[in-house]
């Protein structure tokens, strides 16, 4: 799995981009949303919805074995908090969860699995759903299905619609997503990780 030390709480895989500390993309802190439109907003009667699934891609902090198996180096219980991916969308500016559009015919999980390999290059596992988020799109309604799922490995390869990847800690993550709904599944997702008995913060 990939993944380069960076700041406190961190890990990164990204490419250089001009204008940005230490080489990293950073979202706006105020950035007009390009993608979804001002809330409240009502789409057109009749406009079909856009389906899409993503998940809140996790993986274990250590690099000692699998979640829950092997003790952490040291002799201490205490495991690390997870780290929580989170992608850069260069067309948008904006960090996000791992998601897109159906294929026609797909099932949402098994789309929302296909995405995680698409954009992050993991293969994952996914686990319990998490909740759906509702909202106005370029006009249109969007539905978005997630799941938390854990990372098994796999390697991020920057492209043009996905051009960094970060492993954050919950808190580092929360302060990096754009998107106020994506905050609110992060703290979804930890609390799921709590009730599954796995290390979380």
């Amino acid at each position: 799995m990939s993944g380069t030390p960076d700041e406190p709480g961190t890990h990164a895989d990204a490419v250089p981009r001009a204008g940005s500390p230490a080489g990293r993309p950073t979202a706006r802190p105020h950035a007009p949303d390009e993608e979804r439109d001002p809330p409240g907003t009502v789409p057109a009667p009749g406009v079909p919805a856009v389906r899409a699934a993503g998940c809140v891609l996790w993986r274990d902090a250590r690099t000692d074995g699998p979640a829950g198996v092997d003790p952490v180096p040291g002799g201490t219980d205490e495991w690390p908090p997870p780290l929580f991916a989170l992608v850069h969308r260069p067309k948008y500016d904006d960090w996000s969860h791992p998601k897109g559009k159906l294929l026609p015919g797909e099932e949402p999980r098994a789309a929302a699995v296909r995405e995680v390999r698409e954009e992050t290059g993991m293969v994952c596992v996914p686990g319990p759903a998490l909740s759906t988020q509702y909202y106005s799109a370029k006009g249109r309604p969007k539905e978005v299905r997630y799941w938390l799922a854990e990372a098994l490995g796999g390697t991020f390869e920057p492209n043009d619609e996905i051009d960094a990847l970060l492993w954050l800690e919950p808190a580092a993550a929360r302060e990096r997503l754009t998107h106020p709904q994506d905050r609110e599944l992060l703290d979804e997702a930890v609390h799921a990780l709590r009730d599954l008995d796995r290390p979380a913060a």
